[in-house]
C-alpha cells in the first residue's frame, strides 16, 4: 500500500520520530521541511520545535546539525574500535555529543575475525538489536588520531632489536603499540598517547603523562584517565563551594532536633556520612505497638542551589566515585567532608523524614521538615553490631548507655521493618562484595569479601522506608518525581535464564507471573549447593538494569511501585533532585536571600525542563563509575596475585566462550582466561545453551560453576587482566584446528588467527 503524502503544516513530535527512525541516512533541519512540506513562516516554527526536541530529550543533535533519536544512532556513523573480548569487537561513536558517555556497540566483522584492533576507525551501518544497537562495517577508515590510556614498556621488537610499547590498561584489548614518540615520559609511565597510521605502520605518539601506576595509592589513576572521569574542580565552582559553606546555620525555618540520640552508622572506611537514624516507640494510644523513626538527611540542597556553579558541576559528574585508594567526589570537600557529612557533636543541616510504624512494619505515615541536628555518634557497622550482640557501650567506638539505649530502639523498630520486607518479598540475591584494605602506606594489606551483618541490612531498610516516603510524598503533591526504576526482565533474558536451569535439570516457567518471589523461591531450592553461587549470577544477569527518569515503572527488585533516591544527597545528583523537589512540595524554601549565591534551595529552571534528559545522564554516569570502580579492584586484586604467579589457586568458572574459558580466584575475584589452545590435543565444542567446553570424544567437560585448581601464569596490575593454565598444561600438545561444525551443530573452537602487523598481547603472556 502507497504512503499517503505528508500534507502541508508543522509535523508533530511523533511524525518526526518516526521520519528519523525510518530514515537510512542523515536527518537535518532541511530533510525534515522537505518530507513534510514545510515552507514559509512555518520553517521558524520548525527550528524551535526541533530545538524544544533536542531540550526535551527527544532527539539529540549530531555531528552536521543533523538529528537522531535520542539515546539512539545516526543509521551511518564513524566508529573507534574501543575493545575486543575473544571474537567479540566493542566500538563507540568516534563522535557523541549527546549527554552522558557514549554507547558501546558490537561490531559485526565480516572475513576474517581479528582484522579489526583496538584504535581503528570504521564507517558503519547501525542496527537496532534488543535494548542496544549492533554495528556492520562498512569501509575501514584512516587512523584519527585516537587517544588512549597505557603504560610505557620496554620489550624486544622484529629482530631482536629493544623496544619502546605502549600496552593499554584495558585488558580486552588485543595488542601493544609501538611508539614513537616518548615525550618527557618515562618507561613504566601511565600515559595518554594518540594512535596513528594503521596496520602495521600503527604508531603510539604520547600526549600526556598521567604518572607512576605503581604508586602507592595510584592504581585508580588509571580508571580515572581511562575513563575521563573528571576530578579537578574549577575555580568557580571551589569559590561557590567556600562561599557556600560559609552559609549561617540556625534554627531558623528548621526542626530543632539536636536534643535527640541521632546516630550515624556507616562503614569503617567511609568518606562522608549522609544518612543518621533514630527510633523510638510510639505513645501514640492509636498505634501501639508501633514506633516513631527519623531518617535524617545532609540538607545539600540548602548548600548547592539550583543553576549555580556547584550545581553545574555536580551535575556533569552525576555522582561520586569510590575507588580504594581515593574519592572523586560530586562535590567539592568543604561540602562533601565539610559542612554537609553529618559529624557527631557537629551542628549539621539536615533534611529529615519523619516515619510512622505500625505494629505489622508497615510504614503508616511520613511526613518532611529542614531540621537541625547534632549526631551523638558515627558507629561503624561492626561496632554498632558488637554493641547490640554484648548489650553494652564498647570501648574505643564513641559507644556510651545513651548510644546502646539509642541502637536498641533502633533494632526493636528494624525488626518491624524486616518482618515487613519480608512480606514484600524482594529480590534476595546475596552475592559477595570484595574489599580492599590498604595499610598507611598505600600498599595492599588485605583483600577479603566484605562481611554482611544486620547492622547493615538494618540501615537498607530505613533507607528503603525513606526512598518510598519521598516517592509518595511526591506524588501526593503532584510534583515532578526522580525515579529509581528496575523494570522487570525481558522474555529475551527470562528465555535465556531457562535455557541455562535447563542444564541443572531444573524447570522454569516462562508462562508465570515472574516476581521477585519466582527467583528467590529458585534460590531456596539451591541452598547448601556448591553451584549457588552460579545460580545467583545466572539471575542477577537476567535482570535489567536500574535507572533514573521521571517516568514511574516500579522497582521490580525491592518489590516496590513507586522508589526515589533520597538518602545520599553528597554523593548522587538524583538525590539532590528529590530533596528540591520536596522543597517545593513541602513548601520547605529557607528564609532570607545570601550574597553571590543563587537564592532557591528548590527545583531549578535546568531541572524542571529537563529531568528526562537529566536521568538519562546520569544513569550513564552511574554505569560509568560502576564500571571504573569494578576495574580498580580487579587492578588491586591482580597486584595482589603478581607475587603468586607460578602458583596453584582455587579457582571457579565463571563464563564460557569458544576461545576459552573464565575463571576467578576463590575468594578474591578477578577474572582471568584459559585459553582452549591450551586444553590439550582433543578438540573441543562450545556449547553455547549449556555455556560448556566440551571435548571431542566427551572425556572433559569445562562448564560455568565448575571449581578446579589453575596455575596463575600472569597477573596484570595495568590492566587487571589474569590468565591461568590448566596445572598440567605444559604436559598437553595443542589443540588440533577443528572442523567448521560437528554432527551435533556446535560450533567447533581452536587456535585463532592472529594478526602479525601489530604485537598480539597474547605473544608476552
Amino acid at each position: 500500500m502507497k504512503k499517503p503524502k505528508p500534507q502541508p503544516g508543522l509535523p508533530s513530535r511523533e511524525q518526526i520520530l518516526r521520519f528519523i527512525e525510518d530514515s537510512p541516512g542523515a536527518i537535518g533541519k532541511r530533510e525534515i521541511a522537505k518530507h513534510f512540506a514545510v515552507r514559509g513562516a512555518d520553517k521558524i516554527a520548525l527550528k524551535a520545535l526541533l530545538k524544544d526536541m533536542t531540550d526535551e530529550g527527544l532527539v539529540d543533535m549530531a555531528p552536521g546539525r543533523a538529528f537522531h533519536k535520542h539515546g539512539g544512532l545516526p543509521r551511518v556513523t564513524v566508529f573507534r574500535i574501543a575493545a575486543a573480548e575473544g571474537d567479540a569487537v566493542w566500538a563507540v561513536p568516534e563522535r557523541w555529543e549527546a549527554s552522558g558517555p557514549p554507547p558501546r556497540v558490537r561490531v559485526m566483522e565480516k572475513g576474517r575475525r581479528g582484522a579489526l584492533g583496538v584504535g581503528d576507525r570504521i564507517l558503519a551501518r547501525t542496527e537496532e538489536r534488543g535494548s542496544g544497537h549492533v554495528a556492520h562495517p562498512m569501509k575501514k577508515l584512516q587512523s584519527g588520531g585516537e587517544s588512549i590510556i597505557g603504560v610505557l614498556v620496554s620489550d624486544m621488537g622484529p629482530g631482536g632489536k629493544p623496544m619502546t610499547w605502549l600496552r593499554p590498561a584495558d585488558k580486552r584489548a588485543r595488542f601493544d603499540f609501538a611508539v614513537a614518540e616518548m615525550g618527557d615520559a618515562a618507561i613504566g609511565d601511565l600515559v595518554r598517547a594518540e594512535l596513528s597510521g594503521r596496520g602495521a605502520t600503527t604508531k603510539a605518539k604520547v600526549i600526556e603523562r598521567i604518572g607512576d601506576p605503581f604508586a602507592p595509592r595510584s592504581l585508580s589513576m588509571i580508571a580515572i584517565a581511562r575513563h575521563e572521569i573528571p576530578h579537578v574542580f574549577g575555580e568557580e565552582t571551589l569559590a561557590e563551594a567556600g562561599r557556600a559553606a560559609k552559609l549561617p546555620l540556625t534554627p531558623d525555618g528548621r526542626e530543632d532536633l539536636r536534643d535527640l540520640p541521632i546516630v550515624a552508622i556507616d562503614p569503617r572506611d567511609a568518606r562522608d556520612y549522609d544518612d543518621a537514624v533514630w527510633a523510638a516507640p510510639d505513645g501514640d494510644e492509636t498505634n501501639k505497638g508501633g514506633w516513631r523513626a527519623i531518617v535524617a538527611i545532609a540538607d545539600v540542597s540548602y548548600y548547592v542551589r539550583p543553576d549555580g556553579a556547584l550545581d553545574r558541576e555536580a551535575r556533569r559528574r552525576g555522582n561520586s566515585v569510590y575507588f580504594p585508594d581515593r574519592v572523586v567526589p560530586m562535590l567539592p570537600e568543604a561540602l562533601s567532608a565539610g559542612v554537609c557529612s553529618l559529624k557527631a557533636g557537629e551542628d549539621r543541616a539536615a533534611m529529615a523524614c519523619h516515619l510512622t510504624v505500625d505494629r505489622h512494619g508497615k510504614v503508616t505515615a511520613w511526613r518532611f521538615a529542614r531540621a537541625l541536628v547534632r549526631l551523638r555518634a558515627n558507629i561503624a557497622y561492626e561496632d554498632a553490631q558488637a554493641m547490640i550482640d554484648a548489650a553494652s557501650p564498647l570501648p574505643n567506638a564513641g559507644g556510651d548507655e545513651e548510644v546502646v539505649s539509642a541502637l536498641k530502639n533502633l533494632w526493636g523498630c528494624w525488626t518491624l521493618l524486616a518482618k515487613a520486607r519480608a512480606a514484600r518479598a524482594p529480590l534476595d540475591l546475596d552475592l559477595p562484595e570484595r574489599q580492599v584494605i590498604l595499610d598507611e602506606q598505600g600498599g595492599i594489606a588485605e583483600i577479603r569479601v566484605r562481611e554482611r551483618l544486620d547492622a547493615h541490612r538494618l540501615i537498607e531498610d530505613y533507607m528503603i522506608a525513606a526512598n518510598v516516603a519521598a516517592a509518595k510524598a511526591l506524588e501526593a503533591e503532584k510534583s515532578l518525581v526522580m525515579y529509581r526504576i528496575h523494570e522487570p526482565p525481558s522474555r529475551e533474558k527470562l528465555v535465556s535464564l531457562k535455557d541455562y536451569l535447563d542444564t541443572f535439570d531444573q524447570s522454569f516457567a516462562l508462562g508465570q507471573v515472574i516476581t521477585p518471589a519466582v527467583f528467590n523461591r529458585l534460590i531456596d531450592g539451591f541452598s547448601g549447593d556448591d553451584r549457588l553461587p552460579e545460580i545467583m549470577e545466572a539471575i542477577l544477569r537476567s535482570q535489567t538494569q536500574a535507572y533514573y527518569g521521571p517516568a514511574n515503572a516500579g522497582h521490580f527488585g525491592l518489590a516496590l511501585g513507586s522508589y526515589a533516591h533520597f538518602t545520599s544527597p553528597i554523593r548522587r545528583y538524583a538525590d539532590l533532585i528529590v530533596h528540591r523537589a520536596l522543597v517545593d512540595a513541602w513548601r520547605l524554601e529557607m528564609p532570607g536571600k545570601p550574597k553571590d549565591l543563587p537564592a532557591r534551595t528548590g527545583l531549578g529552571e535546568a531541572d524542571r525542563k529537563g529531568l528526562s534528559r537529566i536521568g538519562e545522564a546520569i544513569s550513564a554516569l552511574e554505569r560509568r563509575a560502576m564500571e571504573a570502580e569494578r576495574e580498580t579492584v580487579d587492578r588491586y586484586v591482580a597486584a595482589w596475585l603478581a607475587t603468586k604467579v607460578g602458583e596453584i589457586v582455587p579457582a571457579r568458572i565463571t563464563g564460557v566462550q569458544p576461545f576459552g574459558f573464565f575463571a576467578t580466584v576463590d575468594g578474591l575475584g578477578g577474572d582471568g582466561l584459559v585459553p582452549v589452545s591450551t586444553l590439550g590435543s582433543e578438540r573441543f565444542f562450545y556449547d553455547e545453551a549449556a555455556r560448556t567446553l566440551d571435548s571431542e570424544h566427551g572425556r572433559v567437560s569445562y562448564g560455568v560453576g565448575q571449581r578446579l585448581d589453575l596455575r596463575l601464569m600472569e597477573a596484570n596490575p595495568i590492566s587487571g587482566a589474569l590468565r591461568f593454565e590448566l596445572p598440567d598444561a605444559e604436559d598437553r600438545p595443542p589443540a588440533k584446528r577443528p572442523p567448521r561444525r560437528d554432527g551435533k551443530g556446535r560450533h567447533p573452537v581452536g587456535r585463532r588467527g592472529r594478526p602479525a602487523n601489530i604485537r598480539h598481547q597474547g605473544r608476552r603472556r
